[in-house]
């Protein structure tokens, strides 16, 4: 995780966007490449149980979403561009599965910080609806953050450290991160 993580949350000059796309090692490697993210710490939201294990949440009774927090500067990058990325990177359209991973943990799910925000991802989930991009109905969850649990230290920054050493990261991460970069170039860090 980043060092300066809690310094750069209290920032006022940055916001925070949490994100839920399945498997928070893809989600993590995506956003941390965005120019404007200064922060993508990987963890869990939504759920009822205090202060989550891996363990429990992949154990399907906690109610919580694998998310990542995003903190980013809303003069070099919007949130309403991380919310086209969101649409673009994973399924919106199958509840609780992104590929091979399935169950809750992996719902799509935004959860807002504020009002504008709220209102920001209803009108990007207007138009992603009607745009043509999914050709099915999207199942996305949208609801207000209430707590964000930072993951174990294993699963930060877990591709930028695994790599391809891990078939899943092979299998799975790359091709996002891959995608994501091919799609999303003028987007990238320097």
């Amino acid at each position: 995780m980043d060092t300066n993580y809690q310094a750069l949350k209290n920032d006022p000059n940055l916001e925070i966007a949490t994100l839920g796309t399945g498997c928070f090692w893809c989600t993590e490697a995506i956003f941390d490449a965005m120019a404007g993210v200064k922060s993508a710490v990987s963890g869990y939201a939504g759920g009822h149980v205090e202060n989550p294990t891996y363990e429990e949440v992949c154990g399907k009774q906690t109610g919580h979403v694998e998310c990542v927090e995003v903190i980013f500067d809303p003069k070099e990058v919007s949130y309403e561009d991380l919310l086209e990325v969101f649409w673009r990177v994973h399924d919106p359209t199958t509840k609780d599965r992104q590929g091979n991973d399935v169950g809750p943990q992996y719902h799509s799910t935004i959860f807002y910080h504020n009002e504008q925000q709220k209102a920001a991802v209803e009108k990007s989930l207007a138009e992603v609806s009607t745009s043509g991009l999914w050709p099915d109905p999207i199942v996305t969850t949208i609801r207000p953050i209430e707590k964000f649990y930072v993951a174990e230290d294993y699963h930060q920054q877990y591709f930028d450290r695994v790599g391809t050493r891990n078939p899943y990261c092979t299998f799975v991460v790359k091709p996002k991160v891959d995608k994501f970069k091919k799609a999303f170039k003028d987007k990238l860090k320097p």
